[in-house]
């Protein structure tokens, strides 16, 4: 017997502004052990991480948005300054992960900010997402030890540029 299809892996990728009433689930996607080691972050207790999301859709030089698929809120995608550089990155639901979701919701943030140059840092272990920028046209540019702090562990990154 067939299972039927998943309509989240057919279905065109949507961006729309996050609204406060996605935090909660955004909240559970964050909260996710496989995730944040992937990632390489430490998760935010709930109160932070309402408060990091309040100060980010606050922010004009923030594009904040969410991903859906089939209408179902899969995950974001953001980009944002980093001292002078404008940085992106992206957070999918761990049960969405290898559809390519990701990839198409970089190629629509990237349609609608004309920012270029813009740069990316990912754990080197974290193949998905590498897989991801190169698909989407970005370049490894370096790679660096980054130390552990408050909200990252330590691991090797790899640094990405999309010149044009």
């Amino acid at each position: 017997m067939n299972a039927s299809p998943d309509p989240a892996r057919s279905a065109p990728v949507r961006l729309r502004r996050v609204e406060r009433e996605d935090l909660p689930v955004l909240f559970e996607h964050q909260n996710d052990p496989d995730a944040y080691q992937m990632a390489a972050v430490h998760p935010r207790d709930e109160a932070s991480f309402h408060e990091r999301w309040a100060q980010t859709l606050a922010d004009p030089q923030i594009t904040a948005r969410a991903i859906t698929a089939a209408g179902v809120l899969v995950g974001t995608i953001n980009c944002f300054p980093v001292e002078d550089e404008v940085h992106v990155g992206y957070w999918i639901a761990q049960s969405h992960w290898g559809r390519g979701i990701a990839t198409q919701a970089l190629r629509l943030i990237l349609a609608e900010v004309a920012t270029r140059p813009i740069h990316a840092r990912v754990a080197e272990h974290n193949a998905g997402s590498i897989r991801v920028l190169l698909r989407c046209g970005f370049e490894i540019t370096g790679h660096k030890h980054s130390p552990a702090t408050d909200r990252f562990m330590a691991c090797e990154e790899a640094l990405f540029v999309l010149a044009s």
